[in-house]
């Protein structure tokens, strides 16, 4: 049976306990992650539902159509310590194609997806953790499949970027993707999507750390 959209929004994703590195560890081998366009479909309507779970809406049943994601990973500051409290966004097209925005979906209302949240949050906590249940992004006309990601503390943003699927062949074709010229930035924000293992649905798993590159002002 499937755990339950209360299982997968209160506990989150279980990951081996050596995921989590130690704070600070590796911090030289560190690349920046590289800020990019927030895009011109930020919602500018947020659902009711803001959850980290985008598969299934408040108590609906009826999940989105796509291939089920567990999106994991770390926001770090600078020095590679793990950032507490950040409020970290995400928002992506549903699998027909249609951000979950007026100026996108009021044009496209056939094809939109209902059954798509099209935007979460979720609040790391002390190791720096997030986790999403998402699809896998497809491909929107003139892009290559991708999710925008925005991190927050308090009032402040730290940083928007967006994540991208390693080997996809649109990636060579897309300008934002390729307008990061560093190799090793451009491979941080390229992610692999992995089969689940023992997944009777197929579900797959995917890893985007976050490094930003300043240590934020604790309060």
């Amino acid at each position: 049976m499937s755990p339950s959209r209360r299982n997968f929004v209160a506990a989150g994703f279980a990951l081996p306990a050596a995921y989590w590195l130690v704070p600070g560890a590796f911090a030289e081998d560190l690349t920046k992650t590289p800020k990019q366009t927030e895009g011109p479909f930020y919602p500018d309507k947020l659902p009711l539902d803001t959850d980290n779970d985008l598969i299934l809406i408040n108590d609906k049943l009826t999940p989105a159509v796509g291939e089920i994601t567990h999106l994991t990973g770390k926001i770090l500051d600078a020095k590679g310590n793990p950032l507490k409290g950040a409020v970290v966004e995400i928002w992506q097209c549903d699998g027909n194609g249609v951000y979950l925005h007026t100026g996108d979906s009021g044009e496209k209302q056939k094809q939109q997806d209902k059954n798509f949240q099209g935007f979460g949050r979720f609040l790391t906590g002390k190791s720096g953790e997030y986790y999403f249940r998402t699809i896998k992004p497809v491909t929107y006309p003139g892009r290559t499949p991708h999710i925008h990601f925005k991190v927050k503390q308090g009032k402040k943003e730290l940083l928007v970027t967006q994540m991208y699927v390693a080997g996809h062949a649109g990636n060579e074709k897309d300008g934002i993707w390729r307008s990061v010229t560093d190799k090793k930035a451009r491979e941080s924000i390229t992610v692999e999507f992995a089969k689940m293992k023992e997944s009777k649905l197929g579900e797959l798993t995917a890893n985007f750390d976050i490094v930003l590159g300043v240590t934020p002002e604790m309060d």
